[in-house]
């Protein structure tokens, strides 16, 4: 029998049953075992997997280490930081689709920060008061006036991290001045593999300041909606600024919706909790109120 040794590392990128595994950045080219296939464990990007190296052949991925969380599309585990972009204007920023984008990633345990980009056409100040109130990391980025880039970098150190936002926000914009160097080499990938405008890409991790930087190809809000449910029992602690006062309404069944007692609607009308965040809030227990346990 060929000998061979273990080692293990982060799943880098998959494409055509082919799995690429950075170790100590060293990259193998991986075949998954038959028997993840037989339970219908697919290996994501961001897997944590053993391998197993043979003197020649291909490596083979032995174990998929537990997540921590997953996103079924994009396909990606182990996220820690969800980066979602917004302009102050051009287009106007949808609160909606930014609190479904923030309350999907406090689901999953990954850490929201929400980067306000275009401050120089239009003041951030009343985005990033609604963020901030809100318990959300928040960052104002402008190129022309050169705040937040550091802050931003500052975040990625050790982190596997994924950015996201709506066309024309400037996300491609803030990933060039953030990594002049990535954005070079996936225009070459780009190239190489012959990905013509309209082809599927997969996601792929790149190596950057000391973590990953995920290329998230399609990732949006209607994934989201269709992938990633959040049922109506857990929808209330995927907002932070409820947490202080969940467990304190005069019903334990209390929807927070419009309720006589309910300690969420008291702090509103405080001002304690941001009315655009509320009524995002509302309009997502709405969509999902009505829907069964089987059918989620």
């Amino acid at each position: 029998m060929a000998e061979k040794f273990f080692v293990e590392g982060i799943i880098i990128k998959g494409i055509g049953g082919f799995y690429y595994v950075d170790s100590e950045n060293k990259i193998y080219e991986c075949k998954a075992r038959g028997i993840f296939r037989k339970n219908g464990d697919t290996p994501y990007v961001g897997d944590r997997v053993s391998i197993s190296v043979p003197q020649d052949g291909y490596a083979v991925i032995e174990e998929i280490k537990p997540r921590r969380n997953y996103i079924i599309r994009p396909p990606i585990a182990n996220l820690d930081t969800l980066v979602i972009v917004v302009s102050t204007c051009e287009p106007a920023p949808n609160m909606l689709v930014i609190d479904k984008m923030t309350a999907m990633a406090e689901y999953k345990g990954i850490t929201p920060v929400i980067v306000i980009s275009k401050a120089d056409l239009q003041s951030a100040d009343k985005i990033e008061d609604i963020y901030i109130k809100s318990g959300i990391k928040t960052i104002t980025y402008s190129s022309v006036q050169g705040i937040g880039l550091d802050e931003i970098k500052a975040l990625l150190n050790g982190k596997i991290t994924a950015f996201t936002g709506n066309s024309g926000v400037g996300k491609s914009t803030l990933l060039n001045a953030l990594f002049p160097d990535l954005c070079l080499e996936t225009g070459n990938i780009s190239k190489k593999l012959g990905r013509g405008r309209h082809t599927t890409r997969s996601v792929e991790l790149f190596s950057i300041d000391g973590g990953y930087v995920a290329d998230t190809p399609g990732f949006s809000t209607v994934d989201i909606e269709r992938y990633e449910m959040i049922k109506k029992e857990e929808l209330p602690s995927c907002f932070p600024e409820f947490n202080d006062y969940l467990g304190e309404c005069k019903f334990t069944s209390c929807s927070h919706t419009s309720e006589k007692g309910c300690r969420i609607l008291s702090a509103l009308a405080d001002g304690e909790i941001d009315p655009s965040r509320f009524e995002s809030y509302k309009a997502m227990y709405n969509e999902v109120k009505n829907i069964k346990e089987w059918e989620s």
